[in-house]
């Protein structure tokens, strides 16, 4: 089992074993027994890790010290750590079993770093990588949980992925080994469990060789991904563009893809959409622009041939004065900075970023809020009146952007100024300006 090992290890390039130091994850159980007495016989340099996750009283006290005691036949470094587990799930909302998860990943990987080591070693083999795989299947994947397991992940790696669980209980009878069998692994409250008792025998009953059938079809699912996700990053390449924190993805280009559907929702993954929410996008692909998809984070709008997607705010803007004398506004990221000045016959100013107003015929105190429909004001220049959709609607402003668009308005509600954008004639300085209002954004 050794050579069949060793050479997992050079056919995967999960790391070099004249040079790289291992990290390896010991519970106790069989599995990761075997994982460190293998490693040490290949003379690869490793340490120890063990969590005790305070779930199982005395039981997990003793685990901690049979894995001590490990490290120390070994003579290798050992590492423990004592989780508040259950606070941690009630704290995050999560499982305890998901809270264990990502306790004991985090604490690896802070080891790894401090330690200098190379990679982490888990004792994931073919059946765990089947059942990982069903679980999958049973919930609802893509590709990416087909796959299952993989050997290596970043810094973690299996070294065992390639043995099936008879080949790991083989090996601790003919070399001996003692382990500590963990109670919980019995109990079928657990998804994981319940598949492992009740189903799994059931399938091998079908297919006596279904953790090695599943590890081959886990393979050519992984290659068949690869070749998805360089598809993918072609497209991307091809349609998306990111400005500040808005993104935009050019419909045209999306709809010359092969699985449209699937592709899209490769795109749209890091933005939180599901596969079901990415069907109706891709339907809705020939509508009239402004209809609208969330996910948990963000936005998306499509916006005449291109799908805009941004962060949700978390937080609504409101209404925010500006006081006669007042010389600063900050409000949900918008800074205003407001001078009072004699008029010497300023001009104009040309950035839309600055308003220069006839401060005397504005009525204080001032009101910062978002646009709505219905205003209207005079677009300086011109005597008529504006409704504001039609104006944001001829700078072209894209439909998710029109909802941060702000205006400046008198006590009496007459808008002085779209923020960004445009003063109202009504306001602008003239040679009869006495004193001018200068108004910047910063």
């Amino acid at each position: 089992m050794l050579e069949r090992v060793r050479q997992f290890i050079a056919e995967q390039q999960l790391f070099s074993p004249a040079t790289d130091y291992i990290l390896v994850a010991v519970s106790g159980g069989m599995d990761s027994v075997v994982l460190a007495d293998v490693l040490h016989h290949l003379e690869i340099k490793f340490a120890i890790a063990h969590c005790h996750f305070g779930l199982r009283g005395e039981e997990a006290d003793a685990d901690e010290e049979f894995v001590r005691k490990l490290a120390k036949k070994y003579e290798v470094p050992y590492f423990a750590e004592f989780f508040q587990t259950k606070e941690f799930a009630a704290q995050e909302g999560i499982s305890t079993q998901m809270a264990a998860r990502t306790l004991r990943y985090a604490w690896f990987e802070r080891i790894r770093q401090t330690q200098q080591l190379d990679y982490i070693a888990t004792a994931h083999h073919q059946r765990d990588a089947a059942e990982t795989m069903l679980l999958n299947l049973t919930h609802g994947t893509g590709l990416a949980g087909l796959h299952g397991i993989k050997a290596k992940n970043g810094f973690i790696i299996r070294p065992l992925l390639g043995l099936g669980k008879e080949d790991l209980y083989d090996y601790l009878v003919e070399n001996r080994l003692i382990w500590r069998e963990d109670a919980s692994n019995d109990s079928t409250l657990y998804q994981r469990n319940r598949l492992r008792h009740d189903v799994l025998p059931v399938l091998r009953d079908i297919n006596p060789n279904l953790d090695q059938t599943l590890q081959i079809t886990a393979e050519r699912v992984g290659g068949a991904e690869e070749i998805v996700s360089r598809y993918v990053e072609d497209t991307q390449a091809q349609a998306r563009r990111d400005e500040a924190d808005v993104t935009y993805l050019n419909i045209p280009t999306l709809q010359r893809t092969a699985a449209t559907t699937l592709v899209l929702h490769e795109l749209l993954k890091p933005f939180g959409f599901s596969y079901l929410v990415v069907k109706d996008i891709v339907a809705a692909f020939g509508a009239e622009s402004g209809r609208r998809f969330e996910s948990p984070t963000h936005l998306l709008v499509k916006d005449r041939e291109q799908l805009v997607i941004k962060p949700k705010r978390l937080t609504q803007f409101g209404t925010y004065q500006l006081q006669a004398g007042q010389t600063e506004l900050k409000a949900e990221g918008l800074n205003l900075r407001a001078e009072l000045s004699e008029n010497t016959g300023q001009e104009i100013p040309r950035s839309k970023s600055v308003a220069a107003l006839d401060a005397d015929k504005l009525n204080f105190p001032l009101t910062v809020r978002r646009w709505q429909e219905g205003d209207w004001f005079m677009p300086i220049g011109m005597k008529g009146k504006k409704l504001l959709s039609d104006f944001l609607i001829d700078q072209k402003v894209p439909l998710n952007l029109k909802d941060d668009v702000r205006v400046l308005v008198t006590a009496d509600q007459k808008i002085a100024w779209i923020i960004g954008f445009r003063p109202d004639d009504r306001f602008k300085i003239t040679e009869e300006t006495q004193r001018v209002l200068t108004v910047r954004r910063m």
